[in-house]
């Protein structure tokens, strides 16, 4: 790309910062009270941490998974399902809002972004049109405010350890209750043998991995710490399969199983040192399964290729909620959605603190990577990525080749092995991912694929065009533009009107001179007070004392005004 293809990106990334910021939900509350009035599903999300479809419902004969194998079974196994960014944060935003975290901003990790004033959790047209919405209790979305860290209160009904659907205040009211699993983690791998037991102690010896059996990638060292580590990620997983089961067993005791979707999905590839953080299928390929009884048939395989960034909109198209015109997430369920994709696109920006850009494509057979910083290795330092063992003992058994020792860990590492090392990564990268599942084998030179290699570089330019990738701003540049000097906006009080349409009523509407702002609202008292979702308009019965705060993404709330009505 030319210094001026990256300044017509820039200028198209501020254009449609500037245009986002005016945009409104393509859907009036009217129009999704009207959808909320049709038949309802209840919609369940089981979402687990740091995993690649490394399940037996994807054929992998090492796992234990018998909770997940007959979830695919009662419904579909999608084949072709990919984070938006291989980690935490930038990947959960892209999901909350269905939109591109390099759109928005949000791409590098834990940058608490400003999104666009029209940028919303989906979360918020599902209140509107009458779900209660759960969330059990990670959010990450790279734009919490301070002080508590926590989302607005315009986003959920309840967020926090104990929140069920079995807490909504009417039980024939629809749900969307989110269950996280933490149990995958990386950080779980590498506990003290001690601690790692306690957490696995639901096994029976029969569901435990024998590091013996591992089936390592081929670009790791195949030594005893290396498939330790890589058995423990397995016993993780059949700990949090035994975790859904749980969940899926409520459902059917509160007799809610036939009347339930389920989604379950992994949000980025698993947290192992090229798995995380890196655009290849195994930091962003994940599993997806959905359940949907009398409309899924059991057993079914989708391969049509899914962004995680899909979900919120089809989780609106379930609901009977048009979907915002400015989301650029697609329903891939339900009435009316969209052509299946051609492309999904990933990215990679700063790490912790290591920086990087990446961008790729992958479409159902190659997936292309650009490198923007080729000069910089992989293997970048991350503190956090360097506490896994087999991370240390990669740089290890690196150290010992390039000092010609005779290796204390086991043989040389092999030219595969020493690839993630190099002092420099190209420029350009494609690999045939039915041929070449691990992507070790780079054919972006290959003079027979120079005609996909143009193709997929076409794509990707027109992505950045299209979506405008804030990537090529500094991040600096961008903190300064969404927040200047780093004082975090307040957003304006909510200005309340009151008329008396009936006899012992009272009607509120709520305005705010901050544009994009959402408002929450309760009638009760105290601290714990439960917060209610206002489109505009809040109808109570005489008397009411109402206290009312404005919110938006990336923002502080306002201060709160009460009001006491006779």
């Amino acid at each position: 790309m030319t210094v001026r293809d990256f300044r017509r990106v820039k200028r198209a990334a501020g254009a449609l910062a500037m245009l986002l910021a005016c945009l409104r939900p393509a859907a009036s509350s009217a129009q999704a009270a009207e959808g909320a009035a049709a038949a309802r599903p209840n919609i369940l999300w089981i979402s687990a941490e740091d995993l690649s479809p490394d399940l037996g419902a994807y054929g992998d004969a090492y796992a234990v998974t018998p909770t997940l194998d007959r979830l695919a079974r009662e419904g579909a196994r999608f084949t072709n399902a990919f984070s938006a960014a291989p980690v935490c944060a930038p990947s959960r935003s892209a999901i909350i809002t269905g939109m591109y975290p390099t759109t928005i901003g949000s791409m590098h990790m834990r940058s608490k972004a400003v999104p666009p004033a029209g940028v919303k959790a989906f979360t918020e047209y599902l209140r509107a049109a009458g779900y209660y919405c759960t969330n059990r209790s990670k959010t990450d979305y790279n734009f919490e405010a301070p002080p508590s860290n926590r989302p607005p209160d315009t986003v959920w009904d309840e967020s926090r350890e104990q929140a069920h659907w079995r807490n909504r205040p009417d039980p024939q009211q629809p749900f969307f209750a989110v269950f996280n699993i933490l149990t995958t983690h990386e950080s779980q791998i590498r506990l003290e043998d001690s601690q790692f037991a306690r957490v696995t102690a639901s096994l029976a010896p029969a569901a435990r991995h024998d590091p013996a059996r591992a089936q390592l990638p081929p670009y790791y060292p195949d030594t005893p710490l290396v498939r330790r580590d890589w058995a423990r990620y397995y016993d993780l997983i059949s700990t949090m399969d035994g975790q859904v089961n749980a969940i899926l067993q409520q459902l059917a005791d509160d007799g809610l199983a036939d009347r339930t979707i389920v989604f379950f999905w992994g949000d980025h590839g698993r947290g192992l040192p090229r798995g995380k953080r890196f655009v290849y299928d195994s930091g962003l390929t994940v599993p997806l399964i959905v359940r949907w009884p009398g409309t899924i048939a059991p057993g079914s395989v989708v391969d049509g290729l899914v962004s995680l960034m899909d979900l919120g909109p089809t989780v609106l198209t379930l609901a009977g909620v048009p979907v915002p015109a400015h989301m650029q997430g697609r329903a891939f369920l339900g009435p009316g959605k969209p052509p299946a994709r051609q492309y999904v696109v990933g990215h990679r920006d700063r790490m912790d603190e290591a920086y990087d850009m990446m961008r790729t494509v992958r479409d159902a057979r190659f997936r292309y990577i650009r490198n923007f910083y080729p000069g910089r290795p992989y293997a970048q330092h991350i503190e956090y990525m360097e506490e896994m063992p087999t991370m240390r003992e990669w740089r290890r058994r690196y150290k010992d080749h390039m000092n010609a020792l005779s290796p204390e860990y086991g043989r040389a590492l092999n030219p595969v092995q020493l690839l993630f090392f190099a002092p420099e990564k190209p420029a350009e990268e494609l690999y045939d991912v039915v041929d070449d599942p691990h992507e070790v084998r780079n054919l972006a030179g290959a003079p027979a694929h120079q005609a996909v290699l143009a193709r997929m570089r076409r794509a990707l330019d027109e992505w950045q065009r299209d979506t405008g990738d804030l990537g090529l701003v500094p991040e600096a540049d961008l903190r300064e533009r969404m927040r200047p000097g780093g004082v975090w906006v307040q957003v304006a009080e909510p200005v309340l009107t009151d008329a008396r349409p009936h006899a012992g009523m009272i009607r509120l509407m709520v305005t705010s001179p901050t544009p994009g702002a959402s408002f929450a609202y309760t009638t009760e008292a105290g601290d714990a007070a439960r917060w209610k979702l206002s489109t505009g308009a809040i109808d109570l019965p005489l008397p009411a004392t109402v206290r009312v705060k404005a919110c938006r993404l990336g923002y502080l709330d306002s201060a709160i005004v009460a009001r006491e009505y006779r």
